[in-house]
């Protein structure tokens, strides 16, 4: 009965960014084929369009689901591909854009650490400081794209403590009469 419906009055959309199953038929008919299809347990939403009625799924879930009892395998693994492949963007864009900030974040970091050193060393003030802050300067300044993790690494130290080291660092310059202007917190 649900196949004969479907190939008579549905349709299907599998289209880039959603999914979309819907009957047109009569009026009367969009409330009881809702109720059937809820009571074998895919429930649908229905509404009057243009004087006739249409029941709707947006749900992909429910759209394999309803597909699936039909038989319509092919139709089934079309969706489910399109559903992956969506969720595998989505996820791809998340992580890009994350990767994308926390690369921004570090690039802008650095610069700024740079400039506290040179500003430190023109002073004549860099060879005052605690031989961390020295190690972790002459480090910054060797190697400007180098992560905080690496900067660790190769000093034989914890990432929090070339954190501190470097944190020590700006605000040595800052605070240094002429000194380097921190841009306001945004």
């Amino acid at each position: 009965w649900l196949r004969g419906r479907f190939l008579a009055r549905g349709s299907l959309t599998l289209g880039v960014g959603s999914t979309h199953l819907e009957f047109v038929v009569d009026p009367d008919e969009a409330p009881i084929l809702a109720a059937r299809l809820a009571s074998f347990e895919l429930p649908a939403s229905w509404r009057l369009r243009r004087g006739r009625g249409v029941v709707t799924w947006k749900s992909t879930e429910r759209i394999v689901a309803f597909l699936s009892r039909l038989g319509a395998s092919s139709s089934v693994l079309e969706a489910e591909s399109r559903l992956v492949t969506r969720q595998l963007h989505g996820h791809l864009n998340r992580v890009l854009n994350a990767e994308t900030s926390n690369l921004s974040r570090s690039v802008a970091a650095s610069h700024r650490q740079r400039q506290a050193i040179e500003r430190l060393e023109a002073a004549g003030r860099l060879g005052g400081l605690p031989p961390l802050e020295r190690d972790v300067a002459k480090l910054r300044l060797d190697q400007p794209e180098a992560s905080l993790g690496e900067l660790a690494e190769q000093l034989g130290v914890s990432r929090p403590r070339v954190q501190r080291a470097l944190e020590r660092i700006e605000s040595a310059a800052v605070h240094e009469p002429g000194g380097l202007e921190r841009p306001a917190p945004a």
